[in-house]
């Protein structure tokens, strides 16, 4: 079976849409959220998505299922926030082991599930899980007090201890990949690069490929801590990721620019997943997936990604545009490096 790698090269491989979108399609209650086991939880449950890979596997298990039928080659598993500093929101820390390792095998199932129903992809090399690691509700580069900004309520090691339990909980689960992603703290980042280093390190084992994902949050084209694209990739770049990409924040016509800036400074393949367009004045959005196609499609044939698909916003029916577009335009290419 082919690795990642070897598919980067013949062509751009689709990553999946956004998890908490399609969740919603559910209309959860309460009850459902926190299922017999945490009928009596003292905290309102309702909200934590990472929690329904335990309460509600099945529900995430077909909500993979659907983006792997409608073309994705990546799964992000279900774990934005299931690192112990942002499930301290529902006092829920001590079982972030056990919602990612949850989250980690219902992502494995469904790629289990849809190899059996599809006996012709044997061969052919992945879906592939990534584990997701989003950025965190605490931040290190940004005080939280306006009257203090030299204060911070975290420190790099306590996050980095965060991100290790969860990078642990995602590799025994089964992922394929690492993704940290919807980064606008680059310290953040960089505590969850340590962390995962010192994994596989701790642990003797091979590392898994990293992707790195970060998210421009306005028209100035910088990260909400500050930094341009450029310092950012400057920052991450020693972790020497499989891939590098912006997702996030922004539609495809306004992530535009940035990833065509990116695509010419990166070393290593490019990702991008944009959400369905500006949220509108309920919250929501309103791009339909031939336009989220559209507009990605020109990307890949200008030359600017490697790996493409969505974010917020996005459903299996964005992934399936986007997919049939891109399937035969060639991936780009990595530059050539001077020594």
């Amino acid at each position: 079976m082919k690795d990642i790698s070897t598919l980067l090269k013949e062509r751009i491989l689709v990553i999946d849409g956004a998890m908490g979108t399609m969740i919603q399609r559910h209309k959860l209650n309460e009850a459902d959220y926190r299922g017999s086991r945490f009928a009596d939880w003292a905290s309102d449950l309702k909200g934590n998505n990472d929690l329904l890979s335990i309460t509600q596997p099945e529900i995430i298990k077909n909500i993979h299922l659907q983006y792997l039928e409608a073309g994705a080659d990546i799964i992000e598993t279900n774990t934005f926030n299931a690192q112990a500093v942002s499930m301290a929101d529902y006092n829920m820390s001590e079982l972030s082991y056990e919602i990612n390792l949850a989250a980690a095998q219902c992502a494995r199932n469904a790629v289990n599930e849809y190899r059996a129903n599809h006996p012709e992809t044997k061969d052919a090399g992945g879906p592939f899980v990534a584990g997701a690691i989003g950025p965190m509700n605490k931040t290190l580069s940004l005080s939280p007090d306006v009257n203090n900004p030299g204060f911070r309520s975290i420190s790099f090691d306590e996050v980095a201890e965060a991100y290790y339990e969860q990078v642990k909980a995602l590799v025994e689960g089964g992922v394929d990949l690492l993704l940290i992603e919807t980064i606008f703290d680059t310290l953040n980042a960089k505590a969850a690069i340590y962390a995962t280093k010192k994994f596989f390190r701790d642990h003797n084992l091979q590392e898994l490929p990293l992707m790195i994902s970060g998210t421009i949050t306005d028209a100035s084209g910088r990260t909400l801590s500050g930094q341009t694209l450029e310092a950012f990739y400057t920052s991450i770049a020693h972790a020497n990721p499989l891939s590098v990409g912006l997702n996030c924040a922004l539609g495809a016509n306004q992530m535009r620019s940035h990833i065509e800036e990116l695509s010419q400074i990166a070393v290593c393949y490019t990702s991008a997943y944009p959400n369905a367009g500006l949220p509108n004045a309920m919250g929501e959005y309103d791009e339909e997936p031939a336009e989220t196609a559209h507009f990605i499609e020109e990307w890949a044939e200008k030359g600017f990604v490697n790996i493409v698909g969505g974010c917020c916003g996005t459903t299996p029916d964005h992934i399936k545009h986007i997919a049939d577009h891109v399937r035969k335009i060639a991936p780009r290419e990595l530059p050539v490096v001077e020594a």
